[in-house]
């Protein structure tokens, strides 16, 4: 497949989140993501599966910079701040959600982060 697409989801493994937690931040930043996502890179993603990968950042300065990366490439993206509700204190950033776009330039910022 020439062109193949996924979504990677980046979350700060020094938060220590709850499973529960995790899987919500998780989930706003797939959606969230995929809402700044052209038309066509959608339909490409969906068609192949909507391939998702959940990745850690060591802490939220590295979670800053893969984001400046996504930037700079231009890839949609989503930072995701907790609304302090339950386990973390409000505009906590949790996770950062990238794409869907192609499956190549994503593993140029993510593709030496650790599996969650």
């Amino acid at each position: 497949m020439d062109n193949e697409y996924k979504q990677v989801i980046v979350v700060r493994r020094d938060l220590g989140l709850s499973k529960g937690k995790l899987a919500v931040q998780v989930a706003h930043a797939a959606v969230n993501a995929y809402e700044k996502t052209d038309a066509k890179s959608r339909s490409a993603w969906q068609t192949q599966g909507a391939k998702k990968v959940v990745v850690f950042a060591e802490g939220i300065r590295e979670i800053e910079t893969i984001k400046e990366k996504a930037d700079e490439y231009k890839l949609p993206n989503s930072l995701i701040k907790d609304a302090g509700r339950t386990e973390l204190p409000p505009g906590t950033t949790t996770a950062l959600g990238i794409g869907p776009c192609e499956s190549k330039t994503l593993d140029r910022i993510t593709g030496k982060l650790k599996m969650v």
